[in-house]
């Protein structure tokens, strides 16, 4: 299979890649290395995937290069690509959102409709639900989206729909929940935790914490996406892929300080617009169609993620006392 992975060299498309190239699929990656976050951090996730001569990088921004030109020679698309980040999709950023999350998905569509692939896998995300009416939340509930990033997610799911209707494109929604692992992106809230937690400094928790989420690790986030390739779906399907891991913030942040071994202190700070009080999905779907359901307990992904956030520092720790 010859693969397009878009957002190749972010948290979830870097480990998707490697997934990919590590079964003998051959990937072309496309990534912006916009400036969300640290263009270095996203390169460094390439290291492996570079290594690998199944593996061609194209950097270019989905909102203005020649699309059909990437499909050349494509036989799925993995959409990852899209701009993150719940609180800042307010006010004058949403343009940028709208761009990515939007323009990108329609103008791959319709590269797609000119150069048909067997299957078009499209990442949404939870944020779609917004405050759900009921938990866990199923595929059939109504989306209600309660920030302008969610309401992007939507319409790129309905874009997806849309093109499936009418012109038969074999798109597949995948709904994710709160993924957490090694390479999580900087501002989630994991990696604040594992970044305060080891400069001493107060964690940094909005709203009461009493708050629920449904964490999902990035390796059976991985497992499920390619499954949503391989197997036999309805065209226009939209699944939800939760980790079963639902958990208050104020609990996880005990469960925190059991794994770093250390007390903590915490920082508490207003809530902000588009965070919801829950998420939790249904997986009957993703059983059903995908054959898939997660298998990493939140203790054994979050010790991963403390582990692979450690490493720098205890590299350079080693090179500070040898020096």
């Amino acid at each position: 299979m010859r693969a397009l992975v878009t957002g190749c060299a972010g948290f979830i498309g870097s480990h998707l890649t490697e997934a990919l190239l590590a079964q003998g699929d051959q990937v072309r990656g496309v990534d912006a290395f916009t400036d969300y976050y640290d263009p270095t951090r996203k390169r460094a996730n390439l290291a492996l995937a570079l290594a690998d001569n199944g593996f061609e990088l194209v950097e270019a921004d989905l909102r203005s290069t020649d699309v059909v030109e990437l499909m050349d020679g494509i036989d799925v698309v993995f959409h990852e690509a899209g701009q993150p980040g719940v609180r800042v999709s307010w006010g004058e950023g949403f343009p940028t959102y709208v761009g990515h999350n939007v323009l990108a998905t329609q103008r791959l569509l319709e590269a797609v409709r000119v150069s048909p692939v067997g299957r078009f896998v499209y990442a949404s995300s939870s944020s779609v639900y917004g405050n759900a009416a009921r938990y866990p939340t199923c595929e059939e509930d109504l989306p209600r989206p309660h920030s302008p990033y969610g309401v992007t997610k939507l319409a790129g799911e309905h874009l997806c729909a849309l093109y499936a209707e009418n012109w038969g494109t074999p798109t597949v929604a995948l709904r994710y929940f709160t993924v957490y692992g090694p390479r999580q992106r900087p501002d989630m809230a994991f990696s604040r935790f594992i970044d305060g937690a080891a400069r001493g400094e107060p964690l940094p928790v909005f709203g009461d914490g009493n708050q629920v989420r449904d964490f999902t690790y990035v390796g059976d986030i991985v497992d499920a996406t390619v499954a949503a390739a391989d197997r036999d779906v309805p065209v226009g399907t939209v699944v939800n892929v939760a980790g079963g891991s639902s958990i208050t913030v104020n609990d996880l942040l005990e469960l925190f300080a059991k794994i770093v071994s250390m007390p903590i202190e915490i920082a508490r700070e207003d809530a902000q617009a588009g965070d919801v009080r829950q998420t939790g999905g249904s997986i009957d779907r993703a059983r059903a169609m995908l054959g898939w359901a997660p298998s990493t307990p939140l203790e054994v992904g979050l010790a991963a993620q403390i582990e692979w956030a450690r490493a720098p520092r205890q590299q350079l720790k080693r090179r500070r006392d040898t020096a």
